[in-house]
């Protein structure tokens, strides 16, 4: 039987009221934009199926995200893999897109300098280069743009990748999104939630004992801002790539808004782009992962999330994440989620933020299988939603979507 407290969650599965559930079981090759919802119900990457679906809350869509399968490097004998991005953005949409464009671009590249026939798989280091890249290229935009644009300083993203390559996987987090995986725990039969990543967010003691510890000499690294820590009272998050206004001292002055500006100046970067990795081998127990921004995990828990992906068909699975989230986020409102529904970018902000969801399922016999070449997909979420525009989006590929 079902238990009340997970049928209030997994309802969705068959309640017909989700935005865009009547409209398409996700054949489009490119997913479908209805409104302030895109999603892509189902398709096939190299280690099984996926779903992914976004939401848009802010004026502009501040979320980018891409799933990549196929080639791993830009050499032509190098793996074959499944890539998952999500790249929470905040100050604007700049950094999450211009991440969305070079960060896997940058992967494939070090990866092809670094590739040898005795290390020809994916490497945490390769990742790891891959940031660095991606940061240094987004800062040197910002020094481009700065006199004419100096907003794009304090632009940033939250980037969570991850890797499936060769039977193993490889998670790279900076800034708070999260993915966990759905686990068979075979004495009890049932799926256990595991979170793989963990929120580099100034409100877990850890990271301001982090903070303090980079930064001994400055008592105000994280202040206490309405009941909110924040980095120097200005951010939550201590790891990102872009906010180049806390990365580099030269940006942080006039032009930019005094809002933006610190009293005194910084001689080393405040936040870092460096990002925590996780390299772990997938075993035939392990079942699905639930990338999401953090605005999903703002209303549903770690297992109520993976419950729901157990529990409801895979086709639409994410869309299905997305409504059980507002639902929730209109609970706490204390309105129905169909008048939810109804409140436009801009003013929806209030009620939730932007969200993205890719629920990646894994083939225990197509993961172990690291010669198997498999379908090539290149597909960016959150293409054609309302204020969002074509910039960065599309899919590529010939994969059976």
């Amino acid at each position: 039987m079902v238990s009340a407290t997970l049928m209030r969650f997994v309802s969705p599965c068959w309640k017909p009221s989700v935005e865009g559930e009547n409209s398409s079981n996700g054949g489009d090759a490119a997913g479908r934009a209805e409104g302030l919802l895109w999603y892509k119900d189902s398709g096939q990457h190299v280690n099984g199926e996926f779903s992914m679906a976004v939401i848009q809350a802010n004026n502009l869509l501040e979320d980018c995200s891409q799933l990549e399968s196929g080639p791993m490097s830009s050499t032509e004998s190098g793996p074959y893999g499944t890539f998952v991005g999500v790249y929470d953005g905040h100050g604007g949409p700049e950094a999450a897109r211009f991440v969305n464009e070079r960060l896997f671009e940058n992967i494939k590249a070090i990866h092809g300098t670094e590739f040898t026939s005795e290390n020809n798989g994916m490497s945490a280091n390769v990742i790891n280069k891959a940031f660095l890249a991606t940061e240094e290229e987004f800062l040197s935009l910002v020094k481009k743009q700065w006199l004419n644009k100096p907003q794009i300083a304090s632009v940033g993203a939250c980037c969570l990748v991850g890797v499936v390559c060769s039977g193993v996987l490889y998670i790279a987090n900076a800034g708070d999104s999260r993915v966990v995986l759905g686990r068979l725990e075979r004495a009890i039969k049932d799926i256990k939630a595991v979170q793989l990543s963990y929120e580099h967010n100034a409100s877990i003691e850890s990271v301001r004992e982090e903070l303090h510890s980079l930064h001994p000499d400055d008592p105000h690294i994280v202040v206490l801002k309405h009941k909110v820590w924040r980095v120097k009272g200005l951010i939550q998050i201590s790891r990102s790539i872009g906010d180049a206004y806390l990365k580099r001292a030269e940006f942080n002055r006039e032009p930019l808004l005094a809002k933006f500006r610190l009293p005194e100046p910084f001689d080393k970067p405040i936040l870092k782009s460096e990002p925590t990795i996780l390299v772990q081998k997938l075993c035939p127990e392990d079942q699905f992962l639930i990338f999401a921004s953090d605005g999903l995990w703002e209303h549903l828990s770690n297992q109520e999330a993976v419950d729901i992906v157990h529990s409801c068909p895979r086709n639409g699975i994410a869309r299905k994440l997305l409504k059980a989230a507002l639902c929730e986020a209109a609970k706490k409102r204390e309105m129905r989620y169909s008048d939810l529904k109804k409140i436009d970018r801009g003013v929806r902000r209030h009620f939730h933020d932007d969200i993205t969801v890719i629920v990646l399922f894994l083939d225990s016999n197509l993961v172990s299988r690291s010669s198997f070449r498999g379908p090539l997909i290149s597909i960016k979420g959150g293409c054609g939603v309302s204020g969002n525009g074509k910039g960065g989006c599309g899919v590529s590929g010939n994969g059976n979507t």
